[in-house]
């Protein structure tokens, strides 16, 4: 698995697919991708890091929370991420849970370029499956 995330066609949305060797893995690309849609991510710093420790019933639940929580983070704070570790996903009978952190800086007009606006994660074609040699996720954001 050579690519982290690649983009599908969609008519009026921003839709995509993010892989990776593990389930952390691929939930960090799925971030990656959907700022991307917003940003060169390659303008942007590491300089501040957010805690983010989400639960929620299901895995597509806690996707749907994890991309709306950074998004969120951006909106509130003005904090723009170029990176995402997932240091753990949780799966048992009381549900899932994630512990990972974001990490760039303060919006700076003057350096980062913004392109799409991301309104909000959809459960609209969203998948979460296992492949050989790792996972695949496929979402959709509004824009």
């Amino acid at each position: 698995m050579d690519n982290r995330f690649e983009y599908l066609e969609h008519t009026a949305d921003a839709k995509f697919r993010a892989y990776g060797k593990s389930l952390e893995e691929v939930f960090e690309n799925a971030a990656f991708a959907m700022f991307n849609v917003m940003i060169d991510t390659s303008t942007v710093s590491t300089k501040i890091s957010r805690e983010i420790e989400l639960n929620s019933e299901d895995m597509e639940s806690l996707l749907f929370n994890w991309l709306s929580e950074i998004l969120f983070v951006f909106e509130v704070e003005s904090i723009v991420f170029a990176k995402f570790i997932v240091d753990k996903l949780e799966q048992d009978e009381d549900g899932c849970r994630l512990f990972a952190r974001a990490v760039g800086e303060e919006i700076n007009l003057s350096k980062h370029k913004f392109g799409t606006e991301v309104k909000a994660a959809t459960y609209n074609g969203m998948m979460i499956e296992k492949m050989s040699g790792g996972w695949m996720i496929q979402a959709t954001v509004d824009t």
